[in-house]
């Protein structure tokens, strides 16, 4: 899709999965201080200890639980911490429970010898899992269970109702589940948002991957984290510095001032990614064709089409004949083949812009 966009003139973009923000100043000018400052040499291979303790007090005084920073590594981005978990925690011929749609990392497992058996959600049920599904889905060959709340491509938060009962169930069976929260912080709705760190019974089956790319639109500084038991951290760091090493110094320094400093940024830009989504929404439901529902979280939506149709096809030839650029449903599992994800990461003009050619387009098709 981007390689036929780019391509193109005046294509109208609701592809890109990255904030439109720019990087609150405070935290550019200590990125800044840190270079100026000589902060350019090797840290400790499991990240700078201030931004360990850091991380650590922040999770622990959002949900109440006790946490230090031996129980935090920091990576290069989510998909590090994903990448280094799920190579961790899963074994050759075993199974990982997967919720469908996916994001891209759920390949991670195959390339270990590991069997993905997925457990689809529609958008009829606004992507919601069902959790008893996925503990009928557990077995004796069952190693892992991936989680991704808020979900890219869905934009779904699942209520504590769904987590807790996984997350115990995993624990009794000596299942690990990895939650993949890189969308913590943007939630659009008055809700509790429920992390597998506060409603697990143990950290020692659960790891919980995030990072800054999203909450504080620092995605080029490549800087997250794993948070599980202090024993898993020791092991995955082992991994950790035969990969990079260590972080980017500077951007550590940068990533304490963001978890530190004032937060009034990160609720900005929520309560902008709020707007877009109830205008999306509406958007949506005057689409023709289209399945629409209300995203609590991150800046996804993804609509089906009618059953039968190719995501695939129907996107390029949006593409092509609306200049519209969405991503297929297909690229997130075979079961969503007969979607669109949509991202509102980008300013209201060029939603309502890319709307104005959807729609029209939508309603010449044949489905």
């Amino acid at each position: 899709m981007f390689n036929t966009a780019s391509t193109m003139e005046d294509v109208a973009h609701l592809s890109i999965g990255q904030p439109d923000f720019p990087t609150p100043r405070h935290i550019v000018e200590a990125h800044i201080k840190a270079l100026q400052d000589g902060q350019t040499r090797y840290e400790l291979d499991a990240g700078l200890p201030s931004l360990r303790d850091a991380i650590a007090s922040f999770y622990a005084d959002r949900y109440d639980i006790e946490l230090d920073a031996e129980n935090v590594l920091v990576t290069t981005g989510c998909c590090q911490a994903l990448y280094i978990a799920l190579t961790a925690a899963v074994n050759p011929g075993k199974e990982i429970i997967i919720a469908e749609p996916y994001f891209v990392l759920s390949h991670i497992p195959r390339t270990v010898g590991a069997i993905p058996r997925y457990v689809p959600t529609t958008a009829e049920s606004g992507y919601q899992l069902d959790p008893q599904a996925v503990i009928d889905a557990m077995s004796d060959k069952t190693c892992a269970v991936m989680l991704l709340s808020p979900g890219n491509p869905t934009g779904a938060v699942y209520p504590r109702e769904t987590i807790e009962p996984i997350c115990g169930a995993a624990a009794e069976r000596g299942i690990t589940v990895i939650s993949d929260e890189v969308y913590d912080r943007l939630i659009l709705d008055d809700i509790d948002y429920a992390s597998a760190l506060k409603h697990s019974p143990t950290l020692n089956n659960t790891i919980v991957a995030s990072s800054f790319s999203k909450s504080y639109s620092m995605a080029g500084m490549r800087l997250g984290w794993a948070i599980s038991s202090k024993q898993n951290i020791v092991d995955m760091q082992r991994m950790h510095m035969f990969v990079s090493t260590c972080e980017h110094t500077a951007a550590q320094y940068a990533g304490v001032a963001a978890l530190t400093g004032d937060q009034t940024c990160v609720e900005e830009m929520v309560a902008e990614y709020r707007r877009r989504r109830d205008r999306v929404v509406e958007f949506v439901e005057q689409a023709p064709g289209m399945t629409a529902y209300r995203p609590q979280g991150a800046f996804f939506i993804m609509p089906s089409l009618p059953p039968g149709a190719d995501g695939f096809d129907v996107a390029m030839r949006m593409l092509k004949e609306a200049k519209v650029c969405t991503i297929p449903g297909g690229t997130f599992g075979e079961s969503c083949n007969n979607a669109l994800r949509i991202s509102y990461a980008t300013r209201m003009e060029l939603i309502e812009e890319a709307f104005e050619r959807m729609i029209p387009w939508l309603a010449k098709q044949s489905f």
